[in-house]
């Protein structure tokens, strides 16, 4: 399909793309990756304690361990059996030995499967490890403590 244009009676070709095509297609794309993305999340649903503890600085990997409310413990999405969680995690640190550890329980874990991994985990050498915590819930538990005392 060629388009002309007339100049001083000859026929000339336009050499201009139409890109408005393109470009709906790029914004259609763009609206798709907006709304799906946050609804994607990987790893497993917990309920995090409060904290008001800061954010692990660096770009090292983190090797995330998670209890969930069963009791049940993950690295990362995958479900590990609590015997060979120390090997697992040996595992990733010898391919990163400056990657952290950091635990996430949900709120309603037992305090007991928490430090048992804990404790394998320090047993095994690991004597960084972190906790993880929701500071916004503190934080808005905080307002809204400030605000019935302010009543």
């Amino acid at each position: 399909m060629r388009s002309f244009t007339k100049e001083r009676g000859r026929n000339k070709q336009v050499h201009d793309m139409n890109i408005t095509p393109m470009v709906d297609v790029m914004f259609s794309l763009l609206v798709v990756f907006m709304i799906t993305a946050p609804l994607v999340t990987t790893g497993i649903p917990l309920d995090l304690p409060r904290g008001d503890g800061k954010a692990i600085a660096g770009e090292n990997k983190t090797v995330n361990i998670s209890i969930d409310k069963n009791g049940d413990t993950y690295i990362g999405t995958d479900k590990i059996a609590q015997a060979v969680l120390v090997d697992k995690v040996k595992a990733i640190t010898n391919e990163n030995p400056s990657a952290d550890v950091i635990i996430s329980a949900d709120n309603v874990t037992a305090y007991g499967a928490v430090m048992e991994v804990m404790g394998k985990l320090r047993i095994a050498g690991y004597t960084k490890i972190g906790l993880r915590t929701d500071s916004r819930n503190l934080l808005s538990g905080a307002a809204a403590k400030n605000r019935k005392q302010s009543k």
